[in-house]
């Protein structure tokens, strides 16, 4: 059964009213799409979390506005209040389901790399990929193997574009992960305690 998320049209825009609408637990938001008309909406705080739970960043969802029109979406844009860690704000696109389009894809890394035992450093570089493809062939997220990574190693675009099933748009050259040499240790200059030189020494036949 396909998600179903409840939207009410909001028609007042002041300032005022979307404070009364956040002070009642709903988040403003706005639908729109290639073919649809931008239209403010407002959808309940705990539904939208759940929704969004349920069907990944990138997953597709039915937005219900009160009963009227259902309106195949996904998630464009999310704004958080980064103190209060709640959503300011929300954008829905509405897609074509038979019209590619470009989305953002996390990068998550599986598998202990060789090269970290041996002392080096996971740099993790690139954690989302742009993908191109049907809305409903938008993968949650993209997995990149790390276990056969020495120090020095490194997994670009192009060694997982043949394994990932929908068009990476990233170039080939792109570093997703590297292993990084540990940083060298500075040796200190000699192991032998020196004498610590006198100021103004009177030589020994001086009295």
């Amino acid at each position: 059964m396909a998600t179903v998320l409840q939207a009410n049209p909001r028609e007042d825009l002041r300032g005022s009213a979307t404070r009364k609408i956040r002070k009642k637990g709903y988040v403003p938001a706005v639908i729109y799409g290639s073919k649809t008309e931008s239209k403010p909406v407002a959808v309940e705080g705990v539904d939208l979390l759940k929704t969004i739970r349920d069907v990944g960043k990138n997953g597709l969802f039915s937005l219900d506005i009160e009963g009227k029109s259902k309106h195949q979406v996904m998630v464009h844009d999310i704004q958080v209040d980064p103190l209060k860690n709640e959503y300011l704000h929300i954008d829905f696109f509405e897609v074509d389901m038979q019209s590619e389009i470009v989305a953002e894809v996390a990068v998550q890394l599986d598998g202990d790399a060789p090269g970290e035992k041996e002392g080096g450093v996971v740099s993790h570089l690139l954690y989302d990929l742009s993908v191109k493809c049907l809305p409903a062939d938008i993968p949650e997220e993209i997995v990149v193997d790390v276990s056969n990574l020495a120090i020095g190693d490194s997994i670009q675009v192009a060694d997982i574009r043949s394994s990932v099933k929908v068009d990476v748009v990233n170039e080939d050259e792109e570093t997703i992960v590297t292993v990084q040499a540990p940083a060298a240790e500075v040796e200190p200059e000699g192991t032998e305690a020196e004498e610590p030189e006198v100021i103004n020494e009177k030589p020994d036949n001086e009295e």
